[in-house]
């Protein structure tokens, strides 16, 4: 008779552990943030003329080592530019374009740009699909000739709609630098 009794308080405990199991769950899905080595934006002159880079390279990412920053040229004064940004990880072979990634998830990514000096203005030429802006490619303007700078931070997972501002954009961000260009 103990045995019995045994027996059915083992097969109980059983059915109650069984029943109280956090298996039947679904994972959650975890979408990592990508690395990003290097951002290279070009600027194209409206009207023809030499296309100007800027480089932002961080081969060791975290690592010690500050990023190599590089500017191909100087800016014409009073010219409109055509802006595109490319972003790559090159911790990997061949590099992985992040670019791509970031058009796929539009909807969780914008580019803002700070400018300071003699550039003019800068505006978004694309847009996600609620018609918010996300800033691979854009409009740049320069003014008188002088100094200037161009900031260029990408957020992930920005407010949006905003208004245009990191203090409104929220997100995290996922790469950031600033230029300092010369417009002659």
């Amino acid at each position: 008779m103990k045995t019995i009794k045994i027996l059915s308080l083992l097969a109980f405990a059983g059915t109650t552990f069984m029943a109280c199991s956090s298996d039947d769950d679904a994972p959650e899905v975890i979408n990592e943030e990508e690395t990003i080595t290097t951002m290279t934006i070009s600027l194209v002159p409206d009207g023809g003329g030499t296309t100007i880079t800027l480089q932002s390279q961080d081969l060791d990412g975290d690592g010690p080592n500050a990023p190599e920053i590089t500017v191909s040229g100087n800016l014409a004064a009073s010219t409109t530019y055509s802006g595109s940004v490319v972003l790559l990880n090159e911790t990997e072979s061949p590099a992985e374009n992040i670019t791509e990634e970031v058009e796929e998830e539009d909807e969780e990514h914008q580019f803002f740009y700070v400018t300071t000096g003699s550039i003019e203005s800068v505006t978004y030429d694309d847009e996600d699909d609620d018609g918010n802006p996300v800033g691979l490619e854009f409009t740049l303007v320069t003014g008188a000739a002088g100094d200037a700078t161009l900031a260029a931070t990408l957020r992930h997972e920005p407010k949006k709609p905003n208004d245009g501002t990191l203090a409104d954009a929220g997100g995290e961000t996922d790469f950031t630098e600033t230029f300092m260009l010369t417009v002659e």
